[in-house]
């Protein structure tokens, strides 16, 4: 190599990832067609805004005046508590499941998959019933030689939870699984050779490489879960759903209530939304730079061979 051709790959080495792309490519007038097409979708999405927006139907400026009302306040922070707990313990549950089913003991593979398959086969509204109403087949729980009355341990608050948890950990099982098997076994393998045990190889190797893995569909399921929260308005738990139905049967003012709740659901969505996407460059920023590193090696080598050629 020349002084003059190691200069060069000096100099494409220092560039940005900007400046190794398609000259040509990138100055490509905008399609006419493409043109056509943004100019119609933002045609009929601002059509459509405005019918919202002018509709006295929707009861907007009633919107605003419940939008921070302490009653919706107070559900909004039930939900949200909800969605933390009953998200925390599936994935505590969720991790144990999938280790369990991914174990060579048959029986607690057997009772791992047993779970998964009848929480992820019902529906979650009829485990919420089915745990508020415990106490029709059990009356009284006992634990040895202590006993409780069920309608003292299955408040509406304790079957929310419960109902939430199990159905959630159900899912996480399968997420965390398949995270988990994305990894080389290769890796347990090199751990179990440098003398860690399984737990620790585990939690040291394989899960951090597995998180790739499972962050995107565990965003997916938290958005989720704060959705299914609205289901335990069914079982009077006083939960943001619940907070603007017991509104709107004392003003009669349906939508615009409803619309109150749309706008709070949206609001949380977007903003896990965005930290989802945060987490997600987190991890996966080590194949950008792979990726990076591999198309400005690519790069140096074809203008290397077209420098020879000439």
């Amino acid at each position: 190599m020349t002084d003059a051709t190691a200069r060069h790959a000096a100099e494409m080495l220092r560039l940005p990832d900007d400046a190794l792309r398609d000259v040509k490519r990138a100055h490509q007038p905008f399609p006419l067609d493409r043109l056509v097409l943004w100019t119609l979708t933002l045609a009929l999405a601002g059509g459509f805004a405005y019918i919202v927006a002018v509709n006295p139907n929707f009861g907007w400026p009633v919107v605003g005046q419940y939008f921070f009302d302490p009653t919706v306040m107070q559900g909004l922070s039930v939900t949200l508590g909800l969605t933390v707990v009953a998200m925390a313990l599936g994935v505590a549950l969720g991790l144990l499941l999938a280790i369990a089913r991914m174990s060579n003991d048959r029986l607690a593979s057997s009772l791992s998959s047993l779970f998964i398959w009848f929480f992820r086969g019902t529906p979650l509204l009829v485990q919420l019933i089915f745990w508020y109403n415990l106490s029709t087949l059990f009356p009284r729980i006992s634990v040895g030689f202590v006993s409780w009355n069920t309608n003292d341990l299955i408040t509406p608050l304790t079957a929310a939870i419960i109902g939430l948890a199990l159905n959630e950990a159900a899912y996480m099982a399968e997420i965390i699984r398949g995270g988990l098997l994305s990894v080389d076994k290769g890796q347990a393998e090199t751990a179990e050779a440098f003398g860690m045990t399984k737990a620790r190889a585990l939690r040291r190797i394989i899960i951090p490489q597995a998180m790739k893995s499972i962050v995107p569909p565990t965003g997916n399921q938290l958005i989720s879960m704060i959705k299914a929260t609205s289901l335990v308005s069914v079982i009077a738990m006083a939960d943001l759903l619940y907070s603007v139905q017991s509104i709107y049967n004392r003003t009669f003012e349906v939508i615009p209530l409803l619309m109150v709740a749309v706008l709070w659901y949206l609001l949380i969505t977007s903003i896990l939304n965005v930290g989802q996407g945060a987490i997600e460059r987190y991890y996966s920023r080590g194949d950008r730079g792979a990726q990076t590193a591999a198309r400005r090696k690519s790069s140096m080598t074809n203008w290397e061979a077209e420098n020879e050629r000439a």
